[in-house]
């Protein structure tokens, strides 16, 4: 049977600057890029299950925990771009390294924080060194894989995502169950090590770019995105004045900045990418997508220990199918995702993510764990449908020479959507007392909305 084109932007490529490597060559850099993604992913996810241990260890409320995961996110936000840039200035492979520097670094600060304050900058450090391996990430893949097989490679990376989201709930109940919080952070540091030494040795070199570093754009973009995301946290706990005003003057970073890119021929923040409508409506997809999928994770430890009241152990066990669904369906879904289109492989991927929350969201509070479970899984493979062939669709968008921007950018969908999320789970934990299902309903609407616009950019695009 005939497929159709996965990307009507797929002509657009150097095909000496994207021929990939071969062989032993691929094999080791795959998965040097794989154990670095998987050391950020695998401490993301077992953050989230600590965090009702963490809040009751400082005796703060929950929705001032949620920081631990915030903190983490708002600052590979912050530093997505301007590293993506920086990236394609010194090289993805070094970019790379020196992210898993900062966070071997800022993993020992976790493990030693006595207040939440210090956790929180120890892991706002953490989130710096995240966006070094997340802001080059997918634009080393590019490199890695020919561009006839580059969904092949973003879909293994989409199933080492799932695995280490999946992998993080698992380990963090097995410390939990025996050690107390700190230790989630002191197993980062062999992981980090291994991860430092393949990159060191497999990662390859990569063409760079000749552009100065901007180094006002870059600091104007970190205060943007802090400035409006920290504005935003203090609005959902009714501090009205004062995140109303960190937000007015973040807005007006916003505006600066995009009148002063105008005149960039690489601007930090990819205008001209976005001025692209299939790089656009990719970008716009993932950031629903994982708006919806945070309103799941964030919220769900809380859920299910405190409506279903399941202990830690049991907690981490019932977030893990999500993980193991999408991880199997990005295995999947990497055989057709250079065949079939985005707005249709997406679209059906999100649909099915919706399906799963509305059956969680119907649950009764006497559920067994069997029927949980089964409702995660499901949702988790919408998700993994849905994540590969809209990844591949923001990097075959872009031209050769901005791999690096689009990367980051793609990154930037994924970590602003996460964020988002938890933002709407603090302010919905400010304004109910009880949230649980909320959070599944609103996860829900979300990600069909998602679906929608995934499916209308066969016709607007």
């Amino acid at each position: 049977m005939k497929t159709m084109p996965a990307d009507l932007s797929d002509a657009a490529y150097d095909s000496k600057r994207h021929a990939g490597l071969y062989g032993a060559r691929r094999i080791k850099a795959v998965s040097a890029v794989l154990l670095a993604l998987l050391l950020s992913i695998l401490d993301y996810a077992i953050a989230n299950v600590a965090l009702p241990a963490i809040a009751l260890d400082f005796h703060e409320p929950s929705s001032r925990a949620i920081w631990v995961v915030n903190a983490y996110q708002m600052a590979s936000l912050s530093c997505l771009l301007p590293l993506a840039a920086f990236g394609a200035r010194v090289g993805f492979a070094r970019m790379s390294q020196l992210g898993i520097i900062l966070f071997f670094i800022a993993s020992i600060a976790c493990a030693l924080s006595q207040n939440l304050m210090e956790l929180i900058l120890a892991r706002a450090l953490q989130g710096v060194g995240g966006a070094c391996i997340m802001s080059v990430n997918i634009a080393l893949v590019r490199f890695i894989y020919p561009h006839s097989e580059l969904g092949k490679g973003i879909a293994l990376n989409g199933l080492f995502v799932g695995v280490g989201v999946a992998l993080g709930p698992v380990i963090g109940s097995m410390v939990l169950s025996v050690a107390r919080w700190p230790w989630i952070f002191w197993i980062n540091l062999p992981l980090a090590l291994a991860a430092f030494v393949m990159a060191h040795v497999a990662l390859p070199k990569t063409p760079r770019s000749s552009e100065a570093i901007d180094w006002i754009g870059s600091g104007v973009t970190v205060a943007a995105f802090a400035l409006v995301g920290v504005g935003l946290d203090s609005v959902m706990h009714a501090e009205f004045l004062f995140g109303g005003l960190l937000v007015a003057i973040g807005a007006l970073c916003w505006g600066f900045l995009l009148h002063y890119q105008k005149t960039k021929r690489e601007p930090i923040v990819p205008i001209d990418l976005l001025k692209r409508k299939p790089f656009l409506l990719a970008c716009m997809v993932g950031f629903l997508g994982f708006v919806a999928s945070n309103l799941y994770i964030v919220a769900m430890p809380f859920t299910l220990a405190f409506a279903f009241h399941r202990d830690d152990a049991t907690v981490g066990l019932l977030i893990s199918p999500w993980a193991v669904g999408t991880a199997s369906m990005s295995f999947v879904v990497g055989k057709v995702a250079d065949r079939f289109p985005a707005s249709i492989l997406s679209s059906m991927g999100l649909f099915l993510t919706a399906i799963g929350f509305f059956l969680l969201w119907q649950l009764p509070l006497d559920a067994s764990n069997t029927s949980i479970a089964l409702r995660s899984l499901v949702a988790g493979w919408g998700f993994g449908l849905f994540q590969p062939p809209n990844n591949r669709a923001i990097m075959v968008s872009a031209p050769p020479g901005r791999e690096g921007s689009a990367s980051g950018m793609l990154s930037v969908a994924r970590l602003g959507g996460q964020t988002t999320g938890a933002l709407l789970v603090a302010g919905l934990f400010t304004m109910f007392a009880h949230p649980a299902f909320v959070c599944l309903g609103c996860a829900m609407v979300v990600a069909l909305l998602g679906s929608i616009l995934s499916l209308g950019r066969r016709f607007i695009a």
